[in-house]
């Protein structure tokens, strides 16, 4: 069995930030929040780590990020661009929006040979997160349905003061599995409690924040790559004209579907962890505060990639 890879997402815009995040740095050491999450994955097991990047964002991505890391781990990097598209379909005029998270995720085909686990750059997960991941990838599985899994987290312990996010919203059954994954765009804190809207905050509809939800910290087997090329094509067919400029090919959304046809089940591992990230730069001093406190703690040394 293939050893678990790490895929990370890190070829977002930014937009909401106002700038490169995933290479933000946040301690005086210059490391970024991917420093923090790849170098838990480092020690629940990862060995091999690709990082999904704008193709010309690689210099740059390399000296802030990548070398470091390729010191003490395997690193390969694939690029998310406009023109990564299936053969007949081609990036719309005036389009500079990434394809989504499943087009990200499906970028790497070429890269991984087994079990894999996807994480955002910008969002920090905690350690118990990859080791919980690390050890389900681990496990030999001869299944008809696929077995994939989710790090749930709480809604309230990912939320920021400066403004909106995007999650996916779940739904578990009595037996620890997804039931249903719906990706809202837009949650936020209101004074009338969290809700989230779909129509540019014409109407707004309340969330516990209790519930559980995504932040993107998936594992797979190698078979998700296959439907995601199959998928993505069918989502280009049925979006590219209404939408061109927009719309986005979500990795949970193909999840959804692979369950709703019953081939594939997907076992939350529940992290009571709160999240850290950089939505918006107003969010970077709380997470500077939040990482030395980790290592005031002793959960990370100054220079991570100085030492395993």
């Amino acid at each position: 069995m293939e050893k678990p890879v790490l895929v990370v997402m890190a070829a977002g815009m930014g937009s909401r930030y106002g700038g490169l995040k995933q290479m933000d740095a946040m301690d005086e050491a210059g490391h970024a929040i991917l420093d923090f999450s790849v170098y838990d994955a480092m020690l629940a097991g990862f060995e091999k780590v690709v990082f999904i990047i704008k193709e010309e964002n690689e210099a740059l991505f390399k000296e802030c990020v990548g070398n470091r890391i390729a010191a003490c781990m395997q690193v390969e990097y694939v690029y998310q661009g406009l023109d990564a598209l299936p053969e007949g379909f081609l990036a719309p005029e005036g389009r500079v929006k990434p394809f989504g998270t499943g087009h990200a995720v499906l970028c790497c085909k070429d890269k991984i040979d087994g079990p894999f686990a996807v994480i955002n750059a910008d969002d920090f997960y905690g350690r118990h997160a990859f080791r919980e991941i690390y050890s389900f990838l681990s496990q030999p599985r001869d299944t008809k349905i696929y077995q994939y899994a989710m790090v749930g987290y709480v809604l309230g312990n990912t939320l920021t003061e400066n403004g909106h996010v995007a999650r996916g919203v779940c739904k578990i059954d009595g037996n620890g599995h997804l039931v249903e994954i719906h990706e809202r765009t837009h949650i936020e804190k209101r004074e009338s409690g969290t809700a989230y809207t779909e129509d540019g905050g014409k109407a707004w509809t309340t969330l516990s924040e209790d519930s559980t939800v995504s932040m993107n910290l998936w594992g797979f087997e190698k078979n998700l790559l296959k439907e995601l090329e199959t998928r993505f094509v069918e989502f280009l067919r049925e979006n590219l004209d209404s939408d061109p400029l927009k719309c986005e090919f979500f990795l949970p959304s193909a999840v959804q579907q692979l369950m709703q046809e019953g081939k594939a089940e997907v076992t939350v591992l529940r992290s009571e962890d709160r999240w850290y990230g950089v939505t918006y730069k107003e969010d970077k001093d709380t997470v500077k505060r939040a990482i030395a406190q980790m290592k005031e703690r002793g959960l990370y040394p100054s220079e991570l990639w100085g030492r395993r």
